[in-house]
């Protein structure tokens, strides 16, 4: 699976403990399910350890998304001892365990779930791993807030820390490292949830892109690094007049504090009038960004939405906006341009300080401003 190398790296490494985190239902036990039937359909017996779904469940998932290979083996219990006992006799080339806050060791009085048994559990199985050489994956519940329930040292003790990210609206799912040993962190792998189980998409920039609207006031298009990859996304603003005393500022999929701050930037800078009205900032498809190179793109669609004037079509915008209306130069700017010209655009409004390209992709415009004011001019 492409995607999933990426994030972890190039592979999976001899002896890692993987951990893989998010919330209930977004796909975790499906992706490795699909991970477990890749290995065994190359001849190589894997394990798949489950305390949460009887061995008939797991049958039925397997079977609808294609995963019944004869060396995908699974296991139904809870007891450590037992688990590790099987994994010694079987010696598969991976173990599946769904999930760590369901295990139990009999040296502990206390319940599953519990710190003292999730780590305890989570400790033995990484040694194991690391004697063996056979790559464990760990599945872990999360909290409220999104963190991985337990000890917060599970983190430090395992090599490579996952996050499946997405909600039940949208179809996409990102598989997001958060820490490796073996690879860069921040990396992403995109999937799309389908009745078959997650299929990989090759080209997240076409697929968040897919359904952007042409020639719509409020639309602006930046360009997004995601671990090693260039990501197009579409971001959407909509800045309404409001009677009310307390204008709203509504953000969802970027930094609330950080938009609050771009529209300050425009009323003292550029003299827009945005006091007395809504603004609500959107990053569609439901993707999450935080790069502040993407600053430039919120600027552009809360100006597009004020003036109620779309942006010159093909246009894609990037940068880091300051406190004084400067723009900020903002790294790997050659990839990002690269991106754009490869999903069809012809216009990069971007710093006057990045890294000049050598050679610009054919048919690529390059417009670059130093302050927030020559931006109108070269939106519209």
């Amino acid at each position: 699976m492409p995607e999933m190398d990426r994030v972890l790296g190039g592979g999976i490494v001899a002896g890692s403990a993987v951990l893989i985190g998010g919330d209930p239902g977004i796909g975790k036990s499906t992706l490795l399910l699909q991970i477990l039937q890749n290995m065994a359909g190359r001849g190589l017996d894997v394990l798949y350890v489950t305390g949460e779904e009887s061995s008939g469940q797991i049958g039925m998932r397997g079977k609808r998304i294609g995963a019944l290979a004869r060396k995908l083996l699974v296991l139904v219990e809870i007891s450590l001892e037992s688990i590790m006992q099987r994994i010694s006799e079987v010696k598969p080339a991976a173990v599946v365990i769904d999930s760590i806050q369901t295990l139990y060791c009999s040296l502990l009085s206390s319940a599953p779930g519990s710190v003292g048994q999730v780590r305890e559990c989570s400790e033995r199985l990484i040694l194991q791993a690391k004697k063996s050489g056979i790559p464990v994956f760990l599945i872990g519940h999360v909290t409220k807030d999104g963190s991985i329930a337990g000890p917060k040292v599970l983190e430090h003790m395992v090599d490579t820390v996952l996050y499946f990210e997405g909600d039940t609206g949208h179809a996409y799912r990102i598989l997001r490292s958060i820490k490796n040993r073996f690879g860069p962190a921040n990396e992403i792998g995109v999937f799309e949830m389908r009745d078959t189980g997650l299929r990989e998409v090759s080209s997240p920039s076409e697929f968040f892109l897919s359904e952007r609207p042409k020639g719509a006031a409020g639309s602006a298009v930046s360009a997004s690094l995601e671990g090693t990859r260039p990501v197009l996304i579409e971001i959407q603003a909509l800045a309404s007049p409001t009677n009310l005393g307390m204008p709203r500022r509504t953000v969802i999929g970027a930094d609330a504090s950080r938009v609050s701050l771009l529209v300050a930037v425009l009323e003292k800078i550029c003299g827009l009038k945005l006091g007395n009205h809504d603004i609500f900032v959107n990053v569609a498809g439901g993707v999450r960004v935080s790069e502040p190179a993407v600053d430039l793109g919120v600027v552009s669609a809360v100006f597009s939405s004020y003036r109620n004037r779309p942006i010159i079509s093909d246009t894609v915008v990037f940068g880091e906006v300051g406190l004084t209306g400067e723009i900020r130069g903002i790294g790997r700017t050659e990839d990002r341009i690269r991106e754009a010209a490869r999903m069809g655009f012809s216009r990069c409004i971007l710093p006057k300080t990045s890294i000049r390209m050598d050679s610009p992709p054919a048919g690529m415009e390059l417009d670059r401003i130093s302050h927030i004011r020559e931006l109108q001019a070269k939106l519209f």
